[in-house]
C-alpha cells in the first residue's frame, strides 16, 4: 500500500525486453535506504518488487498484464520517473489510500498555469472517470492529487509548484500519457451496493428441506 507522497524521481539505468515481460533498472537513493529484495516500490504509480539491489540502484521485473495496463511500457534510459517505498505502520499518511494497481491511462489535454498553480486536463475512458470526483482523490503517475473538476471523459487537477519540481508532473505536457488509479474506497462502495442474484433471500420453508429438518 502506498500513499501517494512521492519520495523521489528516479532515473532509469536500463530497460529489458523480451516481448512484452520487461526487467527495469532505477538509479536512485531515498528508496534505498531500507529497501531489500522482495520489497515493493511504486514506479510511476505501479507497484513493482524489487529482484536485485545495490548501493544506487535496483531491479524490477514488469509482467505482460503490468506491460500492457501502465506506461511502464514507454520508459527509456535517461527518463525520469516517480518513486515511492510501500507505507510504514506508524507512519503519517499524507496522501489516500493507493494499491499500486493501476486501473488505467489517461491523456494529458491542457496544461495551464494560473497564478501559483497549473491546471491540468486528463482526458480518460468513461468506466474510469465515473468514480473520479469533484474533491475528491487520485493519483497520477502515483502522485496524490486533488481533483478540481470533472466532465463525463475528463477530470482536472491543480498542481502547486512544490509537487511540479519534486514529481515528474513538472515534466508533463499536452499529449503525454499518465498512470491513474482511483480511490478504491469507491470501488467497495459500488460492489457492495450492487444487487446480486445471492443476495436474495431463500425461503426459510427451502432451507429447511435443503437442510434436512423437513
Amino acid at each position: 500500500m502506498f500513499t501517494g507522497i512521492i519520495e523521489e524521481m528516479g532515473k532509469v539505468a536500463s530497460v529489458s525486453k523480451k516481448g512484452k515481460a520487461m526487467t527495469l533498472a532505477v538509479n536512485c537513493k531515498t528508496v534505498l535506504a531500507d529497501a531489500a529484495i522482495g520489497d515493493s516500490i511504486a514506479v510511476n504509480g505501479v507497484c513493482l518488487t524489487v529482484t536485485a539491489i545495490s548501493e544506487s540502484q535496483f531491479q524490477a521485473d514488469v509482467m505482460p498484464e503490468t506491460y500492457e495496463a501502465t506506461t511502464i511500457k514507454q520508459l527509456v534510459p535517461g527518463q525520469f520517473v516517480n518513486l515511492e517505498r510501500a507505507m510504514a505502520v506508524g507512519s503519517r499518511f499524507g496522501g489516500h489510500i493507493i494499491s499500486g494497481h493501476v486501473d488505467g491511462v489517461g491523456t494529458i489535454q491542457k496544461r495551464q498555469p494560473v497564478e501559483n498553480a497549473v491546471l491540468f486536463e486528463v482526458e480518460a475512458d468513461r468506466e474510469l472517470v465515473r468514480y473520479i470526483v469533484q474533491k475528491g482523490s487520485i493519483a497520477v503517475d502515483g502522485t496524490s492529487l486533488t481533483v478540481f473538476a470533472v466532465t463525463d471523459t475528463s477530470f482536472t487537477i491543480s498542481i502547486i509548484p512544490h509537487t511540479l519540481e519534486m514529481t515528474i508532473m513538472g515534466t508533463k505536457k499536452p499529449g503525454d500519457h499518465v498512470n491513474l488509479e482511483c480511490d478504491i474506497i469507491g470501488k467497495y462502495v459500488e460492489k457492495l451496493l450492487a444487487p446480486k442474484e445471492s443476495a436474495v433471500r431463500t425461503p426459510l420453508s427451502q432451507l429447511l428441506k435443503e437442510n434436512s429438518y423437513m
